[in-house]
């Protein structure tokens, strides 16, 4: 694992949509370990995820504690567990952006 250099925080926000939100709660509420562990793994702690009901929103937060942000990120993306966590968790989401 690499040292950490600085903090840094990030943020997402992005559209739940409004027929999934009981399946996104739900899948939530029993993350998978595989990807808790590679969130951790990656120097990601603090990581959490407000809804706002009323805006079909999602705000996200986490702090990077590493030293090489993107070989951390890189390694994530490569983890097929959480490849697959993301095509289920991506299919109850829409991006604000038009065709992103």
């Amino acid at each position: 694992m690499s040292r950490p250099v600085s903090t840094r925080r990030f943020g997402q926000v992005i559209r739940l949509k409004p027929d999934c939100v009981g399946q996104y709660k739900a899948c939530h509420a029993k993350a998978w370990p595989e990807v808790l562990k590679q969130i951790k793994d990656s120097n990601i702690e603090d990581y959490s995820i407000w809804y706002d009901e009323k805006n079909g929103l999602l705000f996200a937060s986490m702090k990077y504690v590493g030293s090489d942000f993107e070989a951390d990120m890189r390694r994530m993306a490569e983890n097929p567990n959480v490849r697959e966590w993301w095509k289920l968790t991506d299919s109850y989401q829409e991006s604000l952006v038009d065709d992103a």
